[in-house]
């Protein structure tokens, strides 16, 4: 077989068997009757096509078998990810993919995956490894594929020009199905992911806040923990109205639990760089923030102490320029079971802050929180008060309310531990004034229009992903200095973002910089809700 069949043969599996997510996206939109059966078979056709010519622009020569190979098992789990979660693979994905850790990682794995990767994967790579290969000279190479790729075009330009009215309508109506197509969308992700990465590391850091200090007026002393959530939706919150009592350490403490808030992005790998970056939602880019300092960076140039202890696979790039410490391991965290617990990351805070004679402690806390899909495996045993719970996850296979029960465990867990950092702030509040700060990165899809997980591009994304809670904790004595809480129980309902954490966490240190806008900071004394 000459190089230029087998890319058709493949071409044509991947179509077949790797693009279900597509289609039954598609005739939700096209309905499956007479009508519209012309324009589906169509788009059958130019999905096949689009395929072609992008294989044969990536296949060349001897390395042709294993391009192909690499694609169909990529594609089967990438189809596999499509089909179970209704995720979208695009670069957002990919760089979270990149950015996982091993044990995240291994939460995924389950013998549907497994079948994919089989039968969709291994099972016809293996084929193709074996298939007896036609020698061709460069001539007769280059007048295979050119008859291919030509082949492929005419046919693609001549259905597109067939149905003209219907794809002009579907390019601007439906554009987003684009998201779906298996593998034309990720290999175009892919290539955008490496545009990025080649673009994000080039030019010197741009440093921001060098004007910022500390007044001399300030002698009390702060310490802050902003504690970084994971996957918590604000609807699970009973603080928010959650029917649920999910909250019920939290609602015995003087927390102010800000209902209206959004997250920058869906996914840790785009929200956790935003939230503390200087750029707004709007203006936000990853190759951006990775190159501009942050507010930890400013926070620590005005002489705060700032550590970033992290329950989570890592800081995305954000503590990059602070000391960090990891505590995924039981070397580290001595509250580990089946896996390391948020809690751990208490154990040894008292002796760093004790190791601080003199300044003002950031801490930030980066949890493990309700990270999905195996909910289950999120808590200790005696945190299972709702069940039955979905001990799997594989989460199509459990009916809504046992993963509901599941994702609610694991909200009571960060209520304790939330509770804990509060013992721990109180235990200190006779020297510093005191605060915690808990926001999280994003939401979670728990089976909603058959929606699992996370991580859809922010117009597509429902607000289940995009909706967050925030709750402050003051001591008295920060309360003595000056912060309303008359003023933050007037902003309960306002509607909020991350982008109020970078101006919030400089407020909270009275660091004095050109780069704080008193209108973001929550803490701020006359800030006016009018905005």
């Amino acid at each position: 077989m000459s190089n230029s069949k087998l890319i058709f043969w493949v071409s044509l599996f991947l179509l077949a068997v790797g693009n279900f997510s597509f289609f039954s996206h598609l005739v939700e939109v096209y309905p499956l009757n007479w009508q519209n059966l012309p324009f589906l078979l169509s788009v059958v056709v130019v999905l096949g096509c689009v395929n072609l010519v992008l294989l044969s622009l990536v296949c060349f020569g001897r390395a042709t078998k294993w391009v192909l190979i690499t694609l169909l098992i990529t594609t089967a789990a990438a189809a596999y990810f499509m089909d179970a979660y209704h995720v979208i693979i695009d670069d957002d994905m990919i760089d979270n993919a990149l950015k996982t850790d091993l044990h995240e990682s291994l939460d995924l794995v389950s013998w549907k995956l497994i079948l994919y990767l089989v039968l969709m994967g291994v099972v016809p790579a293996y084929l193709v490894y074996r298939a007896p290969r036609v020698k061709q000279n460069l001539r007769q190479a280059i007048i295979s594929r050119a008859k291919l790729l030509t082949g492929a075009l005419v046919l693609l330009i001549g259905v597109v020009v067939a149905f003209g009215d219907h794809y002009a309508s579907f390019a601007r109506e439906h554009k987003s199905l684009r998201y779906y197509t298996n593998p034309a969308y990720y290999l175009y992700a892919l290539g955008k992911t490496v545009g990025k990465h080649f673009k994000q590391d080039s030019g010197p850091m741009k440093v921001i806040g060098k004007d910022a200090l500390i007044p001399q007026h300030d002698e009390d002393r702060e310490l802050v923990i902003l504690v970084v959530g994971e996957t918590a939706r604000s609807d699970h919150f009973s603080l928010n109205g959650y029917a649920r009592d999910t909250n019920p350490l939290l609602a015995r403490e003087k927390v102010a639990s800000f209902r209206n808030v959004w997250a920058c992005g869906t996914s840790t790998a785009i929200s956790v760089p935003c939230m503390f970056s200087i750029y707004d939602q709007d203006g936000y880019s990853k190759s951006k923030a990775a190159r501009t300092e942050n507010v930890l960076d400013i926070l620590q140039r005005a002489g705060v102490s700032v550590l970033w202890l992290d329950n989570n696979s890592d800081s995305k790039g954000v503590a990059l320029r602070v000391p960090y410490q990891s505590y995924k391991s039981p070397d580290i965290n001595p509250e580990c079971d089946s896996e390391c617990r948020d809690l751990g990351m208490l154990s040894n805070l008292q002796e760093h802050i004790d190791a601080h004679p003199d300044g003002d402690l950031l801490v930030v806390l980066h949890q493990m929180g309700n990270h999905g899909p195996a909910y289950y495996k999120r808590y200790p045993a005696e945190f299972e008060r709702f069940t039955p719970v979905c001990q799997t996850n594989e989460l199509a296979q459990c009916d809504r309310q046992s993963i509901d029960n599941t994702y609610d465990n694991a909200i009571l867990y960060t209520d304790y531990f939330l509770s804990q950092v509060i013992e721990l702030l109180k235990r200190n509040a006779k020297q510093f004034e005191a605060a915690m700060f808990y926001v999280s990165d994003h939401g979670e899809s728990l089976g909603e229009n058959n929606l699992y997980l996370h991580g859809l591009p922010n117009l597509l994304a429902p607000d289940t992903q995009k909706h967050v809670p925030m709750i402050f904790w003051y001591s008295d004595s920060f309360l003595e200095d000056g912060i309303s809480v008359d003023l933050l129980r007037d902003r309960l309902d306002e509607k909020l973002s991350h982008d109020n954490v970078f101006h919030t966490l400089l407020g909270l240190f009275e660091v004095e910089t050109g780069v704080y806008d008193p209108k973001q900071d929550l803490s701020h004394r006359d800030t006016d809700t009018s905005h």
